[in-house]
């Protein structure tokens, strides 16, 4: 067998898996779509990857609560931005990826001085995965990774529910000291956990998360 194909077949192995992973989060929510919104020259913007079929604007599981507390928490001032991308069982981290960047890179130029602020939960951190260019994703079809120069604007990354992390894998090391990963207990999606209604309990986690961000903004 050639080294190629050896290479393609751990990718499809990932690929079954991480999809099996995600039909599970997905049964939790009710197929949902959103329009994502542009943000103004705040000193940070808070680009949230929503989950699977996850309601609300920036997902009312995580980013919607969780946005809530980064503008109490953060000590400057604070927009947010959702991902347009499907978020359904097609998977698309390619146009999760394409928007993420593309969002960046706008706001980089419309606004000189301002960060960034990643979170993805569930599907969505996979999506942000993508974008950083972690390698169990950096072969997905249209996927668009982060350039150097935008990656140095990330103050922060908040994964939750990250089914790249029950895989083994995290941010590439360039963004390991700014990657925060919480993972409920019982977790199925990130944690090989058998309570399915911890995907959905991360309330406990948005202080420490709020605090992560703080200290490297």
């Amino acid at each position: 067998m050639s080294g190629r194909e050896v290479l393609l077949s751990g990718k499809w192995r990932t690929a079954w898996v991480f999809a099996a992973l995600l039909v599970v989060a997905s049964a939790l929510f009710p197929l949902h779509t959103t329009t994502a919104r542009a943000s103004w020259c705040a000193d940070v913007d808070v680009v949230v990857a929503r989950g699977t079929g996850e309601p609300g604007w920036l997902g009312n599981v995580v980013g919607d609560p969780l946005f809530g507390m980064l503008q109490d928490r953060l000590p400057v001032s604070v927009s947010a931005y959702s991902v347009a991308y499907p978020a359904d069982h097609s998977f698309n981290l390619g146009a999760g990826s394409a928007d993420l960047v593309g969002h960046l890179s706008y706001q980089a130029g419309a606004c000189p001085g301002q960060r960034f602020v990643l979170v993805g939960y569930s599907q969505g951190a996979a999506v942000v995965h993508a974008a950083l260019g972690t390698g169990a994703v950096n072969w997905y079809p249209g996927r668009v990774q982060l350039p150097g120069d935008l990656g140095g604007r990330v103050a922060a990354v908040l994964l939750f529910g990250d089914p790249m992390r029950a895989i083994g894998w995290g941010v590439p090391g360039e963004y390991a000291w700014r990657a925060g990963n919480w993972c409920t207990g019982g977790d199925p999606i990130c944690g090989g956990g058998v309570n399915v209604a911890s995907h959905v309990s991360y309330g406990d986690s948005f202080v420490a998360a709020a605090n992560f961000a703080a200290d490297r903004i």
